[in-house]
C-alpha cells in the first residue's frame, strides 16, 4: 500500500491536492483538453483499442511522473468523488517517485503484452484502485467500499477496453477485491462520515 497524505477533511479534495503538492514539490494540474499531449495520448488510444476508449479526455484523470491530467468536468464532480480520485491518483504519484518517470511509464505500458495481457500495468493499476476501496471505506463506510456497482466499475476497467484489456481475467480480478474487502474490514473500517 502506498502512503498517501490525508486531508483534514475527507470531503475537502482541494486541501488533499494542497497536500499532494507538499508531499511532491513541482506537482502540476494539466487540463487534459487544452494539453496537445493529452490529445495525442487520446487520438493513440482510440486507434490502438478500435475505438474502445474513446472516454481518455473526458472522463479520466491521468497522473504522469508529477502531473496530473484533469478532465473538462472535474471542478463539477461531487467533492467526495474528486477527493476518492485523488486518493487513487496520489498512489500512482508514489509510483512515480519510487521507481522514476521512464521505469514507471515502460512497466505501465510493457510488460507481458501493451495490449490483452499488460501485467505491469495490472499491477499498478491494482495497486491505485485497492487505495480506491480503502477511501471509500473511510469515507462512505465498509457497505459502500461492497458496493456491487463498484466492484462491477472496477472489474470493467481491468478486462475492457478502458485500461487497454490490461488483465482479462474478471474472477482474478473479483479475487483481489475479495482479498482486500476482508482486509479492510478485518482492521476495522471506519464508519461512514
Amino acid at each position: 500500500m502506498a502512503e498517501t497524505p490525508r486531508a483534514a477533511n475527507l470531503h475537502d479534495p482541494d486541501a488533499f491536492l494542497r497536500a499532494l503538492a507538499e508531499r511532491y514539490p513541482g506537482l502540476r494540474v494539466i487540463d487534459k483538453e487544452r494539453d496537445a499531449f493529452s490529445r495525442a495520448i487520446d487520438w493513440a488510444l482510440r486507434i490502438v483499442t478500435v475505438g474502445g476508449q474513446r472516454h481518455y479526455l473526458t472522463r479520466y484523470v491521468t497522473t504522469i511522473g508529477r502531473r496530473l491530467y484533469l478532465p473538462r468536468d472535474w471542478a463539477e464532480r461531487d467533492p467526495r468523488s474528486r477527493y476518492l480520485t485523488l486518493r487513487h491518483e496520489a498512489v500512482h504519484l508514489a509510483q512515480f517517485a519510487r521507481w522514476g518517470l521512464v521505469p514507471t511509464a515502460l512497466l505501465y505500458l510493457l510488460p507481458i503484452v501493451p495490449l490483452g495481457l499488460a501485467w505491469g500495468r495490472a499491477r499498478l493499476e491494482w495497486e491505485a484502485y485497492a487505495e480506491t476501496f480503502r477511501a471509500t471505506a473511510e469515507v462512505f463506510g465498509l457497505e459502500a467500499a461492497r458496493d456491487p456497482a463498484l466492484r462491477a466499475h472496477v472489474v470493467r476497467q481491468f478486462v475492457s477496453s478502458a485500461y487497454g484489456w490490461m488483465w482479462p481475467f474478471p474472477r482474478q480480478v473479483e479475487g483481489w477485491i475479495d482479498e482486500l474487502l476482508a482486509g479492510i474490514e478485518a482492521s476495522g473500517a471506519p464508519p461512514a462520515t
